[in-house]
């Protein structure tokens, strides 16, 4: 299948890669870049899905949806105690070869201890390379929680925990848990070159990497040996594309076959196009306002809910989102079984925030920083112009916001940095647990995790949350849930913009794919018709 419509000639050429035309190639439009290709080393869904095609973990997702089954770890024992779980590994798993490195045995447990211990063990050679943070890891609390990870023979891997939790398999699901190869690593090192480690991702996945042009594409072929089967197209091109309107234009004029993140605006044309199969499923996702509650006024609750019923959220899912969404009162979207319906919500209402302002010694006007996304994200369409409507309505209550925004990674790392006063971000669920959501506002060792955007630390929140992830009944953990939601709106650390539906527009000769409720792209089973 030729992808080269309207493509330069030098970028048609890269994304054909010498291919025979008689390949089948499938183009996927994400909407940004990479920071690298370590999931480890990342943390936002643009990255994992960059790295993905090529790698494995020892437990998995099942595609489209939350169901964890064997990945790299073909079965598994938990103790009585629930302390203790052995792995036992697939034997002949290979890795793929690639530019400069050709694997020399198989997939093992040293590959295990060797992934795991970069991201806790000081004494692992890569553990600083790359900046020597794993935030993921700490935010899901890893280093507290894993006792030792061990290796029992070449094929059984063995993980003592402090203490039982719920979520361990799933979170083992995640990207953060993938599994790379501890030769190459070994190989870059002695070549003196570590940092290439990741920017090259070597590993077990059913697609091998081939090359990477920056904030342009990538590319990926077929893994002839992958484990769970060989995929049904021959080649997997990344054709990176920031503009939504010019995703949709890729997609109607076929040279992409995935354009992610469509404007809702975009959806009514899209679905009456014959050429085009819109997929679309209810978010496990929020999109929020997080108050930086380190910086006056808003280390004032007060303030923070006075703000927030200045805020029309209720326009806001009308013009931006479309009707495509509901209004969101919680962190955890109501397809949560742990969502707790009874909280009542903030009205919009600006004269009480008005009132509460004054009451809080707040003597207006005041200029704060109301920072906004520069990318569309699946809980989030258009956060310039939520964040212009936000400007509007707080104007309106004596507070001018002034627009920031910068690049996504660079968005991100200031963001994580508490550099903003006020600052548009959100989730989606990648486990399928509640626990996933909760922890973007914990305090691991009475720290503001790197997900918590909002810098706010409450005790009792983060007790419950780790009494949460002991308890395996699921009414009472619900009860701790309920309280961390009453808690949250109590305190109001980040205004809860909205859940959204998610929507992907595909080309219609696609089969085979699945929607991920945890927004992932997969493409191991897709073909084209």
């Amino acid at each position: 299948m030729k992808v080269n419509r309207v493509f330069g000639l030098g970028l048609a050429a890269l994304l054909l890669g010498g291919t025979a035309a008689s390949a089948k190639t499938f183009v996927f439009c994400p909407e940004g870049s990479p920071e690298n290709f370590s999931p480890a080393l990342n943390t936002t869904g643009t990255s994992f899905d960059a790295a993905r095609p090529a790698f494995d973990q020892l437990v998995e997702f099942e595609i489209g949806s939350t169901k964890v089954v064997p990945g790299l770890a073909e079965s598994w024992d938990i103790s009585p105690d629930a302390k203790t779980i052995t792995f036992h590994l697939r034997h002949g798993v290979k890795f793929g070869a690639t530019k400069g490195f050709k694997p020399t045995r198989d997939f093992d447990a040293d590959d295990v201890l060797f992934s795991f211990g970069r991201q806790y063990d000081a004494a692992n050679p890569y553990n600083k390379i790359g900046g020597g943070k794993y935030d993921y890891y700490s935010d899901m609390d890893m280093p507290k929680l894993v006792k030792s990870i061990e290796k029992k023979d070449d094929y059984t891997i063995v993980m003592t925990l402090t203490e039982p939790n719920v979520a361990i398999l799933a979170n083992l699901a995640m990207d953060f848990a993938t599994i790379q190869s501890k030769e190459f690593a070994d190989a870059m090192m002695k070549a003196g070159t570590p940092e290439q480690f990741d920017q090259v991702p070597v590993g077990t996945g059913p697609f091998i990497f081939q090359a990477y042009q920056k904030d342009a594409v990538i590319r990926f072929k077929a893994n002839p040996d992958y484990w769970g089967g060989r995929p049904k197209i021959d080649e997997l091109v990344y054709a990176i594309t920031p503009d939504a309107s010019a995703r949709i234009s890729k997609l109607k004029t076929g040279e992409c076959q995935d354009a992610p993140f469509p404007r809702p605006a975009d959806l009514p044309e899209l679905k009456k196009d014959p050429n085009v199969q819109v997929l679309s499923q209810p978010g496990l996702n929020i999109g929020y306002l997080a108050f930086n509650a380190t910086k006056p006024p808003m280390d004032k609750k007060e303030v923070r809910i006075a703000l927030s019923m200045a805020i029309d959220r209720g326009a806001i899912v009308k013009d931006v989102y479309l009707g495509a969404g509901q209004q969101a009162k919680n962190l955890i979207p109501p397809t949560l079984w742990a969502y707790n319906d009874a909280v009542k919500d903030y009205p919009f209402d600006p004269e009480t925030a008005k009132k509460m302002l004054a009451a809080a010694g707040v003597k207006t006007p005041i200029d704060i920083d109301l920072w906004y996304m520069p990318v569309q994200r699946p809980y989030n369409p258009d956060a310039k112009r939520i964040g212009e409507m936000m400007q509007s309505d707080l104007a309106k209550v004596g507070v001018n916001a002034k627009l920031v925004s910068y690049e996504w990674g660079e968005y991100r790392k200031r963001l994580g940095a508490g550099e903003d006063t006020a600052g548009q971000y959100g989730w989606t669920g990648d486990n399928g647990d509640p626990d996933n959501f909760f922890f973007l506002l914990g305090c691991p060792g009475g720290k503001p995790g790197s997900s918590n955007a909002t810098k706010w630390c409450d005790a009792t929140y983060d007790a419950d949350l780790v009494k949460a992830r002991q308890t395996p009944d699921e009414a009472a953990r619900k009860a701790i849930y309920d309280e961390m939601q009453v808690i949250q709106h109590d305190n109001e650390p980040m205004l809860t913009i909205a859940h959204s539906v998610v929507y992907e527009p595909l080309a219609a000769n696609v089969v085979g794919y699945k929607m991920s409720p945890l927004s992932r792209h997969q493409f191991q089973k897709v073909d084209l018709k």
